[in-house]
């Protein structure tokens, strides 16, 4: 790499249960990483100590990387949490890929251990002052968040929706080790 040259943090933020070698992650690292981007995944407590301000410790380690040329990926309570990055930050970043995040539609499936990210009111304006190019991605046949959730997302922060018929909840599960259309839309930013 070119000293003086300009990297992309890529964020990945897994959601409730997760980790960073689970569903498409370890891929899109693989992938993003041949791009000579700089791919971050950060383990988050789940799901037990899962509240925003212990996610916060951990992300607080890499605040020097959350720049304005760095993108934010994430996946279930991971969106709900990045929402909450973007609400308090003074950065405004590249974009922002939301898969299949809850945010406070019913039905959601861990309403209760959601709570404590989706249970304030969002500033909306704000996270679309800081999250750049915003892309929300939903299945309609997702049994953990309910498409309402990715509608009133993408309508709030005038973002892009990808609907998918037949993803599930995007996670190896589902079949969602790789993430293709993913991919394609990280590589349209500049």
């Amino acid at each position: 790499m070119i000293t003086g040259e300009k990297v992309t943090n890529v964020f990945i933020i897994h959601g409730t249960g997760g980790h960073p070698q689970e569903n498409w992650f370890p891929w899109l690292n693989a992938e993003l990483t041949k791009l000579r981007m700089r791919v971050i995944v950060p383990q988050f407590p789940t799901p037990e100590n899962q509240t925003p301000k212990t996610w916060f410790d951990v992300f607080e380690k890499y605040k020097g990387d959350f720049t304005q040329d760095s993108i934010l990926v994430a996946h279930s309570l991971g969106g709900a949490f990045a929402l909450r990055i973007l609400e308090q930050s003074n950065v405004r970043i590249k974009a922002t890929f939301l898969v299949a995040a809850p945010i406070g539609v019913r039905p959601i499936k861990n309403w209760d251990g959601d709570q404590p990210f989706i249970g304030q009111p969002f500033d909306w304006t704000r996270i679309k002052q800081n999250g750049g190019r915003i892309t929300v991605f939903h299945s309609e046949d997702d049994q953990m968040v309910s498409v309402g959730n990715e509608r009133t997302l993408a309508k709030n922060l005038d973002a892009e929706f990808v609907g998918l018929p037949t993803a599930g909840h995007f996670n190896a599960k589902a079949g969602y080790t790789k993430f293709e259309l993913l991919l394609d839309r990280i590589k349209m930013i500049k």
